[in-house]
């Protein structure tokens, strides 16, 4: 889906769809990346009457409740969904108890920066579930990591938008 269409689905439906779209994402299912809806979201909201800071709090908003879903998983399946994976996929096995030990060793201040790495910022909610994070501390740094996220990612849309326009 190029930037067009997805500009023509945000003028047609609006903060439901950025809503929908960062819902899912941040539940790390396949559809549209952040490199691309958030810049649409500041394209859209320059070219329109959409409110920068409405866009803002949806998206994190929507973020964070898919961080949660993912999260919860993590913490009532994380292990049962390890082990299964580690059975599928054995080589990747040195790597994911790798980002799980850095996780676990930097918690709070690991959260906030996997927020900031593409693909991380959408596994860590998983990985912190099941090392049964504080939900409090999670949520405070994952709104953290995303707000940042977001207002970076929709600001360029915002600011450098005109360019895909013309």
């Amino acid at each position: 889906m190029d930037i067009y269409t997805v500009l023509d689905y945000f003028s047609t439906y609006g903060l439901y769809f950025l809503f929908i779209i960062v819902f899912l994402e941040y539940m790390n299912l396949p559809g549209l990346p952040a490199g691309i809806i958030m810049p649409a979201a500041g394209i859209l909201i320059a070219s329109s009457d959409m409110n920068f800071m409405t866009a803002l709090i949806v998206s994190i908003m929507a973020g964070l409740l898919g961080s949660y879903v993912l999260y919860f998983i993590g913490y009532f399946l994380g292990k049962p969904i390890l082990d299964k994976f580690y059975q599928k996929f054995v080589n990747l096995q040195p790597s994911i108890d790798k980002a799980i030990g850095y996780t676990d060793r930097h918690g709070n201040k690991g959260v906030f920066i996997a927020r900031l790495i593409p693909v991380a910022r959408t596994l860590i909610s998983l990985t912190v579930g099941t090392l049964r994070m504080n939900f409090v501390s999670f949520s405070l740094y994952s709104i953290a990591g995303i707000a940042i996220w977001n207002i970076v990612f929709i600001y360029a849309g915002y600011a450098f938008g005109y360019l895909f326009l013309k």
